[in-house]
């Protein structure tokens, strides 16, 4: 079943018929009418992933902005942030085919506003708009009866968003590190590999792949570690990198083959790139606190959209440099950043390639291994996964028992449950699911996925060992709920 999920429409690809596609674009277009962001004979910049069933979700898109009188540009196959950055520059709307980092039998679009990702509150918005269509458009089974023809991509925008990091780091920023890219079927696979030879370093090419992957930052498949141990082995790297799918989520490896944790790489960048005020789901590391590196620190739910309206919330106060981050490592810009005479402006939607870019270059800048930047962090360290084809409904009604009027009886609920393993609960966290931390301050964190049936368990220990452990204990535990 298709559904609203972080940003836009998410689901089955046999559920994302060319009708269902074609009435939500239309909805999404109608309602900036509506609020005065979109008009008829205007541009509608569009992308995708490279997933199989991106191109045929395209078209239907296509047909949908002509149907609303717009004028459709396709901008090829490129990262959800070069997208967005694209129509933020123009100040139109925009939409990516994307399942991000979801398996590859399902697929989304993310929609954006001209100034930006859309919030929640724009949902009700866009479903309250009349979802019919004319008859004589599609088959009985949702499919277009003559589909438009989607013409070659325009690929200055993507020149665009690569030339925004070639200014701003420097074209030699990079020279004499030997860096791999892990290239899998990620659609910054060639770009990343382009920005990095630009900048001057030397880049090896690894592990292409025909097929889609579906690469979930927060959940690494054990090929993926062995993957990043062996490469960097091997060819003597001094870093790896890689995306998910639509780029909007990094991953580095340094020369031990570690990948780092995606809220760590955020604490790193936000440090280098000069932020004062960091805004960040509950579920990150809380090396951020702990560090003492920021002036202010503002929590939120899990998903973009939160942290957006954080980031804006701390403009609006005065508040900046203002950045933000995901436990994912998706880095959001809400401030214009100078640093050696060049200027950053503001991306405030996930990106994969800044921070990246930023702790490599900091790397350099001090003449220090990559790895010796984490020697900055106090030593906490956190794990993720997820237990696959766990129904929402599922999810919310085993985590509910944690949710008693009396804390007292929600700590009850939780030891009686977990007590065995993890010891006494201290305090729980309600924002996003049910967060835990114990009385000897390892944390446990569950939650239902906003984009797809899973569960998924976060844990944060003072070793990584501890984290491991919890984790697996955790999910040990909540796989016997599926019964």
């Amino acid at each position: 079943m298709a559904a609203f999920g972080t940003s836009g429409l998410r689901g089955l690809v046999s559920d994302l018929t060319d009708q269902l596609v074609f009435i939500h674009v239309r909805a999404f277009l109608r309602y900036l009418r509506d609020i005065g962001e979109y008009q008829s004979g205007e541009k509608v910049i569009l992308g995708g992933d490279l997933r199989p069933s991106t191109p045929r979700i395209l078209t239907a898109s296509w047909a949908a902005v002509l149907a609303e009188e717009g004028k459709p540009q396709f901008a090829g196959y490129l990262p959800s942030p070069a997208l967005a950055f694209a129509g933020i520059s123009a100040g139109i709307p925009s939409l990516m085919v994307t399942g991000s980092h979801i398996p590859f039998d399902r697929n989304g679009i993310k929609f954006n506003r001209p100034h930006g990702e859309l919030m929640k509150t724009d949902e009700a918005g866009i479903l309250a708009q009349d979802m019919q269509v004319a008859a004589g458009l599609f088959t009985e089974q949702g499919a277009l009866l003559h589909p438009p023809l989607v013409p070659d991509a325009d690929l200055h925008y993507l020149q665009n968003y690569q030339n925004r990091y070639l200014d701003f780091f420097g074209k030699e920023s990079l020279a004499g590190l030997r860096l791999g890219v892990y290239q899998h079927s990620g659609v910054a696979r060639d770009l990343l590999v382009d920005i990095l030879v630009a900048m001057g370093a030397e880049v090896l090419p690894l592990g292409r792949s025909a097929e889609f992957v579906s690469l979930d930052t927060e959940a690494l498949r054990p090929e993926d570690t062995v993957f990043a141990q062996q490469a960097v082995a091997e060819h003597q790297l001094d870093a790896l990198l890689t995306t998910d799918g639509d780029a909007d989520r990094p991953m580095i490896a340094d020369t031990t083959g570690r990948w780092w944790r995606g809220d760590v790489l955020g604490v790193l960048t936000a440090r280098a790139l000069g932020a004062q005020t960091v805004v960040t789901p509950v579920s990150s590391n809380t090396a951020l606190e702990l560090s003492g590196l920021f002036t202010r620190i503002h929590r939120t739910r899990i998903g973009s959209p939160y942290v957006i309206e954080a980031m804006q919330a701390a403009l609006a106060a005065g508040e900046g440099p203002v950045v933000g981050y995901e436990a994912n490592g998706g880095f959001l810009l809400g401030s214009p950043l100078q640093q050696h005479g060049q200027t950053l402006q503001p991306l405030p939607t996930r990106d994969a390639i800044l921070p990246m870019l930023t702790v490599l270059t900091a790397a350099k800048q001090q003449g220090i291994a990559l790895a010796t930047l984490l020697d900055h962090l106090p030593p906490r360290f956190t794990a993720s996964d997820r237990l696959q084809d766990f129904p929402t409904r599922l999810s919310q009604q085993h985590l509910d028992a944690f949710r008693g009027t009396d804390n007292v009886l929600s700590l009850a609920a939780f030891s009686q449950t977990f007590g065995k393993v993890a010891g006494p609960a201290g305090s729980l966290d309600y924002t996003d699911g049910v967060r835990v931390t114990l009385e000897n301050g390892t944390i446990i964190h569950l939650r239902p996925s906003g984009n797809a049936p899973e569960l998924r368990c976060y844990s944060e220990a003072d070793s990584p060992e501890e984290a491991e452990r919890m984790l697996r204990a955790a999910l040990q535990i909540m796989h016997g709920w599926r019964h």
